[in-house]
């Protein structure tokens, strides 16, 4: 009897065992950024939002898995390397994906260190926040939105473009241009038909100076920013003066997840996900009701040299 006891109680064990190592497989964590409007948001005593959220809520119910999200914060800094970060996430095991990645060559290449430091994330450590991480090869998934460049123009502008349409760079000549020091968009305009717009340009600093908030009073004229951004300012401004000008700078980067490479099952998976939710419209109607103004993945999937291109374009 004691022997028959001892074999099932043993049985059990492991029945729950594996039951339990099941749960855990059947989690999908993924990893996204807690300030990124209208893609994801998480702050404190308010519910978790943002496209992103929603989707990763489409993909794991299409997985028949359970979701977690690993919540982290990306500062913008000299120092930082959004490829190194979410690598180091999906290395340490913080995550399996990690969300609205920028899928260029550049992002996607074989590290050129071995460790690298996290990003911060909810529930870190002290000891987190000074150890390096090994780090692995990241593979993407396909993407799942495309992230453009473009032109918002400030109430001065309509008046003074009421009779122009924005239909590329050089017809801002003549605006009060203001543009953040060091992006994308500083190279764009600064290296325009060689330089013909830099007596229009005055220069901020990112992440000090309020770039929209400064265009919409009327101290400038216009920007070229991430779409992203100005979908995010319409919606914390509602009364807001600016406007969109309809034009979309010809380089732009998708966005997708990206993972390991060492996991390609999970990305196979993933991947059938997203064609059956971008088939049946339904990662439209998330970035819609995201407050998002989508634009669906377009050719090349993944972007080559982005200042190569904007050099050629001078």
């Amino acid at each position: 009897m004691r022997t028959w006891l001892a074999t099932s109680c043993a049985t059990l064990l492991v029945a729950l065992a594996a039951m339990t190592a099941t749960r855990a497989d059947d989690v999908l964590k993924i990893c996204l950024d807690e300030d990124l409007p209208p893609l994801s948001m998480h702050h404190r005593g308010t519910p978790d939002r943002g496209f992103d959220v929603a989707l990763a809520q489409a993909i794991a119910g299409r997985l028949g898995r359970s979701l977690k999200i690993q919540w982290f914060e990306s500062k913008l800094d000299e120092d930082s390397s959004p490829a190194l970060e979410a690598n180091a996430l999906l290395s340490d095991g913080r995550c399996s994906l990690v969300g609205s990645y920028a899928l260029t060559k550049d992002s996607l290449v074989v590290p050129g260190v071995k460790t690298a430091k996290l990003p911060d994330f909810e529930g870190a450590t002290r000891d987190d926040r000074r150890r390096r991480v090994p780090l692995g090869v990241l593979a993407p998934s396909q993407a799942y939105i495309y992230s453009a460049l473009t032109v918002v123009l400030g109430p001065k502008a309509l008046e003074k473009a009421r009779e122009r349409r924005i239909a590329g760079v050089g017809d801002l000549a003549g605006l009060r241009l203001a543009i953040e020091s060091g992006t994308l968009a500083d190279a764009i305009l600064m290296t325009f038909d060689k330089g013909r717009l830099i007596d229009d340009i005055t220069h901020l600093v990112p992440g000090r100076d309020d770039l929209l908030g400064a265009v919409d009073r009327g101290d400038f004229d216009a920007t070229l920013l991430d779409l992203r951004r100005f979908d995010a300012y319409r919606a914390a401004h509602p009364d807001t003066r600016l406007a969109a000008s309809g034009y979309y700078y010809p380089i732009g980067a998708n966005r997708g997840y990206v993972g390991l490479a060492g996991d390609p099952d999970l990305l196979a998976a993933v991947n059938k996900a997203l064609t059956g939710l971008q088939a049946d419209g339904t990662i439209a109607d998330l970035g819609r009701a995201a407050g998002l103004t989508y634009l669906p993945p377009r050719e090349p999937a993944i972007l080559g040299d982005v200042w190569l291109q904007i050099l050629q374009k001078r």
